[in-house]
């Protein structure tokens, strides 16, 4: 463990910079932030104050005695807009108080932040480090705002010390829309706790098939709704499905799902806690057109919970081996296959199959393992700055 607690390294100062407290980037910097103060790192955090609602509020509320460096919420916008620039001045007032050794910027916003924080003096002692977590680097390949997006993340590559990527597929993006990294880059994969493999039991009166997270068109929900119907017209029974969450397309699903004659099959419940939701299903869909590294689906796994998913994004990296079991996106028919097979197998081959990727998982993808890179990467990232600070030192003028 490469930390404090080891008595490696002395303990760090670490401000983490994101925009919306809500999903898997949300998830991620907690974890990150409560390892890091548990191995005697002083930390703090930076946050968009206009969402994640009563539930991100909670959470913050009770990090907050333990962030060292303090915690503040500051209206963010999700797209460019004239007030980056009082946000930006509140990242450099908080790094000047606070003096940080590392401003952490997680997404689009808050990397654009943790950057631009360098440019002035009160912040350049600090590196600055970029986690994309998908973001910007998902934007459709050659439209306008895409390109844009681009343009302005090369721009900002002077000014990043580290380059954190959750998955060898956005490194790949990275490469590929933005170039080659000219600063130490790193890809460390999102981990889960020792307690989410424990396995979850679903209920008795669990549907055939349970989604778990956004409500919106780039999961995919449609061509599982579409592939519900199909399944129906293979099997003798008509299979029931529990969508588990919100999102801006929920009216538009249940609608589609009156289209297609499978209103009644189809329950939509709200958000619940994965585990929560895990139990109202025998088998995980999950449909996606664009992944990162998904939270959801390292927690499927750890919790042994039977699961389809699509070959999209880092996903294949958590399945390792047992990728061969993935489906190509927007398929209908590939995926009314798979589901079909699944639904019509034995309890036990689904539990096996659900152990075997429970197992990868367990050797791969751990908090610990996750926070040891990540520290380890501050460290080598330390470390070149300071060395390029001593291999250039400021000229002394002399006079005559």
């Amino acid at each position: 463990m490469a930390d404090t607690l080891s008595g490696s390294g002395r303990p760090l100062k670490v401000l983490h910079v994101l925009r919306a407290p809500l999903g898997g980037l949300f998830r991620h910097v907690l974890d990150l932030a409560r390892e890091q103060i548990r191995r005697g790192h002083e930390v703090g955090l930076i946050a968009d104050s206009t969402t994640g609602g009563e539930t991100a509020d909670n959470v913050l509320n009770e990090l907050a005695p333990h962030l060292a460096l303090g915690l503040s919420r500051v209206p963010m916008r999700r797209n460019p807009h004239v007030s980056d620039l009082s946000v930006l001045a509140h990242v450099l007032s908080r790094a000047g108080r606070t003096l940080p050794d590392v401003i952490h910027g997680h997404g689009s916003k808050g990397g654009a932040h943790a950057r631009l924080s360098g440019l002035l003096p009160a912040a350049s002692g600090a590196i600055r480090v970029y986690t994309p977590h998908g973001g910007s680097l998902n934007h459709r390949s050659g439209s306008l705002t895409g390109r844009a997006y681009m343009h302005a993340e090369r721009l900002m590559t002077k000014r990043t010390d580290l380059l954190l990527f959750e998955s060898a597929f956005i490194a790949a993006r990275y490469r590929q829309f933005v170039g080659e990294p000219t600063r130490l880059s790193r890809v460390v994969h999102n981990g889960i706790g020792e307690k989410e493999f424990v396995p979850v039991q679903s209920r008795a009166d669990a549907a055939d098939f349970v989604y778990v997270g956004e409500l919106r068109a780039a999961k995919g929900i449609d061509t599982f709704l579409d592939a519900l119907a199909a399944v129906g017209r293979r099997l003798v029974t008509l299979p029931r499905a529990v969508l588990v969450g919100s999102g801006p397309d929920k009216d538009s699903l249940r609608d589609h799902a009156r289209r297609l004659g499978v209103e009644r099959q189809v329950e939509f419940t709200g958000p619940l806690p994965a585990r929560t939701a895990f139990e109202l299903g025998r088998v995980l869909v999950v449909p996606s057109r664009a992944e990162s590294l998904p939270y959801i689906v390292l927690e499927a796994a750890g919790a042994r919970i039977p699961m389809i998913a699509t070959n999209v994004g880092g996903i294949p990296e958590i399945f390792g081996p047992h990728c061969d079991r993935l489906v190509p996106p927007d398929d209908v028919d590939r995926l009314t296959t798979r589901m079909a097979e699944v639904a019509s197998s034995s309890i036990e081959h689904r539990a096996a199959e659900a152990s075997d990727l429970a197992r990868f998982v367990h050797d791969g993808f751990s908090i610990d393992t996750m926070v040891d890179a990540i520290l380890g990467a501050y460290r080598d990232a330390l470390a070149r700055k300071s060395d390029s600070v001593i291999a250039s030192p400021p000229e002394v003028a002399i006079s005559s």
